[in-house]
């Protein structure tokens, strides 16, 4: 692009809790004019007509019908992750303008999670710890007990490339899988991992030691489990999030955890994130949090950056866009 003026693209921020990583900054600049919001709002008058993509790191920049109208030239938004309920895809699509994801690149990563986070809760990891570390521990118990994973049975509800590959996981560790999904897999699919089929949610829920959730958020799964799908699960099982917080209604598993109708639950997600200081999921033993890191490592974020990238040089020069979102 010698010679060429590089497309202007905006971003939220650079740097501090949810801006454009430091590191990728260099990458980025050898290929786009990063403009960020503030330095848009500074100067809405020049910048405005010189947009051409918006690169939407931790869903942010928001997007609304305002700045759309303000960014006549706006062709792509490129965000980060798998997820997209924070877009409104008609109305971007009423604006003539293209959305890409990075949804492969993040499974890996998130279907590790998943298995961390089983593990974590079945085997008391984070208690065992603050035991271990608490000024005040003069002796180990032996009768403090976890839960044995080999040969339990895991429930997957979401069976797709996330929800396949924490199956492909779960075969390793010698559980049995059941699994529920819109569309059922090709039998060697389910082969492959022993993976037995669930056309009803509650069968897979009344027979599961660990219940995993691995779904995209739309009108259909929001709240999906809530009190009635809590109280068909076992006493003794475990609920493990690791989509979208949404999902689950929080309030039915407060209560659920409280009265000991399941037994646990170990979550990568919440709503809203992070939670008041003050939620009664955080005071509560049988319950692991952490702060929505399923694809939080270098490696994935560098990757998710210039697949990004890719996304947005495609769409301003009028190629199809790689990982199009479509409306």
């Amino acid at each position: 692009m010698e010679g060429q003026e590089l497309p202007y693209v905006l971003v939220d921020c650079i740097g501090g809790r949810i801006g454009v990583y430091e590191d990728h900054v260099g990458f980025l600049k050898k290929r786009f004019h990063l403009i960020t919001m503030k330095e848009y709002l500074e100067n809405k008058t020049v910048l405005s007509k010189k947009i051409r993509a918006i690169y939407m790191w931790y869903h942010k920049p928001a997007i609304d019908e305002e700045l759309l109208q303000s960014l006549p030239n706006l062709k792509v938004v490129a965000s980060s992750g798998v997820g997209i309920d924070h877009l409104d895809l008609k109305l971007l699509s009423s604006y003539g303008v293209k959305v890409s994801n990075t949804p492969f690149i993040v499974s890996t990563d998130t279907a590790d999670m998943g298995m961390a986070l089983l593990l974590a809760s079945s085997r008391r990891l984070v208690e065992g710890h603050e035991m271990a570390v608490s000024p005040d521990t003069e002796y180990f118990p032996a009768d403090w007990l976890g839960v044995e994973v080999s040969g339990a049975t895991l429930g997957i509800v979401g069976m797709g490339t996330i929800g396949y590959k924490v199956a492909e996981r779960a075969k390793a560790f010698e559980m049995k899988i059941l699994y529920h999904n819109r569309n059922q897999r090709k039998k060697e699919e389910e082969s492959a991992v022993g993976a037995v089929y669930c056309k009803k949610i509650d069968d897979l829920l009344q027979q599961s030691d660990f219940v995993l959730l691995a779904v995209n958020l739309t009108p259909q799964t929001h709240k999906l489990i809530g009190k009635r799908e809590l109280e068909l699960m076992k006493p003794t099982a475990t609920l493990i999030n690791i989509s979208r917080g949404l999902i689950v209604d929080q309030d039915a598993l407060v209560e659920a955890l409280q009265n000991k109708v399941i037994k646990a639950a170990a979550l990568d997600v919440t709503y809203p994130e992070p939670l008041p200081r003050d939620h009664p999921l955080l005071k509560l033993k049988n319950v692991i949090i952490t702060p929505h890191i399923g694809s939080a490592t270098k490696t994935t974020r560098w990757v998710m950056m210039e697949e990004m990238a890719e996304s947005i040089e495609a769409g301003l020069a009028g190629l199809p866009v790689p990982r199009e979102v479509l409306p």
